[in-house]
């Protein structure tokens, strides 16, 4: 349980300087001695929610269908084996300090058609306990316990649209409710996002005397307004961002399988601009332009103050690999990389997975190579998914 004594004649904190205090906390991650790292509201969003596209270094916009999908690549599920599924995750996070702060995951898709399936989901991020105390006359008085949460609702559709592409739509009510009971003007932040997504899926060809399928994916996600919390608070971006990926599925023989993914993400939010000293002229801080988010995508491309070389810095990339035994049993590797003055998320991912008759279990693990620490350096993520109409695990398909 997390502790915040409050030693105040009236309990009244902020909730910019507990918002600040959190963000800086959780994803400490992202915070170098570099200035201009681009950072947004409601990070969690960006968070890996179920173990197998953790377990291939934390992508999967173009990897096979499963029931977590609905994260990376909605548009997969129309390529789906199994007419529908169910699939529940949960990732510890900060596990190295706390225990109960988490984020758990449910989704749900079905195909209701040979041309189209729908799918939602529930992402639910909790910040713990908040035990807040105050000081009165020498003694600390416990005054409550908050329990700070975000969460998202999303519905996506997704179409076939002739037999090896597809696209999805999907939209996302996003709720971070991060305030405290003493702060009265502050309130829960609402907004809404969308995500445009598409998958291409090859036919069977040949390649080095084996059988070998390409996919190719991309997705555009959490498009959407500006949140704040308080009405003289700053606007924060969403984290909208690009996801592009391919990989490529060989047939080594009816047993065995082997893939091989690669996958970019950039953040479509403007760089952070320089805020100047009015006497000395000196840089003070970095700070988020004040722009529109349909102004801000386009921005992202070409404002970086170093140019070029600055916006491909911007630019994550991960390295993914899963093999497949009999459609039983996989055994996952994988690796993300993060610019040094971007963040500095860098790690290698192990994982594996089992599937029964009906359901799936999967489990990964996270090594950091970085010299600044991972909120889930050291932790053990589970997924389980249902398969509803207990045909052959879709996420295992071909």
């Amino acid at each position: 349980m997390v502790s915040m004594t409050k030693y105040l004649k009236g309990l009244n904190s902020s909730i910019l300087v507990f918002i600040a205090l959190f963000i800086s906390v959780l994803f400490s991650n992202r915070i170098t001695a570099q200035e201009r790292v681009i950072s947004t509201g409601v990070p969690f969003l960006l968070i890996t929610p179920d173990a197998r596209a953790a377990g291939m270094g934390e992508q999967g916009v173009a990897t096979s269908v499963d029931a977590f999908s609905q994260q990376w690549n909605p548009s997969k599920y129309v390529f789906s084996e199994s007419k529908s599924g169910f699939g529940v995750s949960y990732t510890p996070y900060l596990s190295k300090l706390v225990n109960d702060i988490f984020l758990a995951n449910i989704t749900y898709f079905n195909k209701n058609t040979d041309r189209s399936a729908w799918a939602a989901s529930l992402k639910y991020f909790s910040l713990g306990d908040i035990v807040l105390n105050d000081l009165v006359a020498g003694s600390i008085i416990q005054q409550g316990v908050e329990r700070p949460n975000e969460l998202t609702l999303d519905f996506s559709y997704s179409l076939l649209l002739n037999t090896k592409f597809s696209m999805a739509v999907a939209a996302r009510f996003i709720r971070s409710d991060l305030k405290i009971s003493s702060d009265i003007d502050a309130s829960s932040a609402n907004t809404l996002g969308v995500d445009i997504a598409g998958f291409y899926k090859s036919d069977l060809f040949d390649f080095q005397n084996n059988k070998a399928r390409l996919r190719l994916g991309f997705n555009i996600s959490n498009i959407g307004p500006r949140l704040k919390y308080d009405e003289g608070g700053q606007k924060n971006f969403i984290p909208t961002n690009l996801r592009i990926g391919s990989g490529l599925n060989v047939h080594l023989d009816s047993n065995n399988k082997i893939s091989f993914n690669l996958e970019f993400n950039k953040l479509l939010v403007p760089s952070p601009i320089a805020v100047f000293d009015e006497n000395t002229g000196e840089i003070l801080s970095y700070q988020q332009p004040d722009m529109s988010f349909l102004s801000g995508i386009p921005e992202s491309f070409n404002d970086a103050p170093d140019g070029l070389s600055e916006e491909l810095k911007e630019i994550t990339w991960g390295l993914g690999t899963e093999y497949n035994f009999q459609d039983s049993f996989a055994l996952r590797g994988g690796y993300f990389n993060e610019s040094l003055e971007k963040g500095s998320r860098r790690y290698f991912t192990l994982g594996a997975g089992f599937s029964l008759n009906f359901a799936s279990i999967d489990i990964s693990y996270l090594f950091s190579t970085s010299k600044v620490r991972n909120p889930l350096e050291n932790t053990l993520r589970f997924s389980i998914t249902f398969d509803l109409d207990g045909s052959e695990d879709a996420q295992m398909d071909d």
